[in-house]
């Protein structure tokens, strides 16, 4: 049977507005919707990107340094944990890359791994020279330099000076003006006869400032007259305003100096200068070992 029944009638959809809300009662404060807080990527963790075969490659080169008389595959392989397949190719890449030698089945360390080494020991023996600068030039408030003898060349090898008492400025090479200030002068004292003339015909005497020394004889009968190992000092023969000294070191066969400058106004220092950095480095020399060849 059809239900013929009229239908009832539906209520008209709801028109939807702005959102109604209930004003907030005074004095009441209203947060405002809270949104979650950014969360950062997770770190990743501190060995996530080291690289294995990097690490083992290392401890193998540390176990081949432990034996001066070179150490085969398989006690390697054992010292450092390593199955002996893998120790066998990283082994084989050392010696390919020159980090390690193989002689009669044991292992040395190579050329590469050796300039690797010396290199890092003349770096450690740098820091030391330039540390012990700095503490002489704190401890007794003037610049400090030190300069070697090499290659038939006058090398400043470090200058440790402040803002409160700068280095004296090259304005003239050092090489070429070795006959005008302290340092060159000290170095060239420690040279024999032939070594000082085959040094001045290269680079002969010029006029620097009016106090410059005048010609090659007049310096060598000044370095004649020097007695070995002696305190050198000059007075604006290389800057004009400047007085420096400078004190002999011989290590080995090569010259070395440590020199000092100060203002020609704080000319009445120079000589206590120099004798207490004298002192200082007779106290550490021994100690401090430094190095010509840095």
């Amino acid at each position: 049977m059809v239900d013929t029944a009229p239908a009832e009638p539906q209520a008209p959809p709801v028109q939807r507005g702005p959102e109604q809300r209930t004003p907030p009662s005074p004095g009441v404060r209203v947060r405002p919707t809270e949104r979650p807080a950014h969360v950062p990527p997770a770190e990743p963790h501190p060995t996530a990107t080291l690289i294995g075969s990097v690490q083992r490659a290392m401890r193998l080169l540390e176990s081949v340094a432990a034996h001066e008389h070179g150490a085969p595959a398989k006690q390697l392989a054992r010292e450092t944990g390593l199955a002996l397949p893998t120790a066998y190719h990283l082994l084989r890449t050392l010696v390919f890359e020159g980090y390690l030698r193989r002689e009669k089945g044991l292992f040395f360390l190579g050329e590469a791994a050796e300039q690797l080494g010396s290199s890092g020991a003349r770096q450690k023996r740098r820091s030391t020279v330039v540390d012990a600068l700095a503490h002489w030039r704190d401890t007794i408030g003037v610049p400090v330099y030190y300069a070697v003898y090499r290659d038939g060349e006058i090398e400043v090898m470090c200058v440790s000076d402040t803002p409160g008492n700068p280095a004296v400025e090259e304005w003239a090479d050092f090489r070429e003006t070795g006959h005008a200030h302290a340092i060159g002068q000290c170095l060239l004292s420690q040279l024999d006869e032939e070594g000082r003339r085959d040094h001045l015909d290269r680079h002969p005497v010029q006029t620097v400032t009016p106090y410059t020394v005048r010609d090659s004889h007049a310096l060598l009968r000044r370095l004649d007259r020097m007695r070995r190992m002696e305190l050198v000092v000059e007075r604006q023969e290389y800057a004009l305003g400047t007085v420096c000294a400078a004190i002999p070191i011989t290590l080995g066969s090569t010259a070395a100096t440590l020199a000092i400058s100060l203002p020609s106004h704080q000319a009445d220092r120079l000589l206590v200068a120099a004798q207490q950095l004298q002192t200082e480095v007779g106290r550490l020399l021994g100690s401090l070992a430094i190095s010509i060849s840095i």
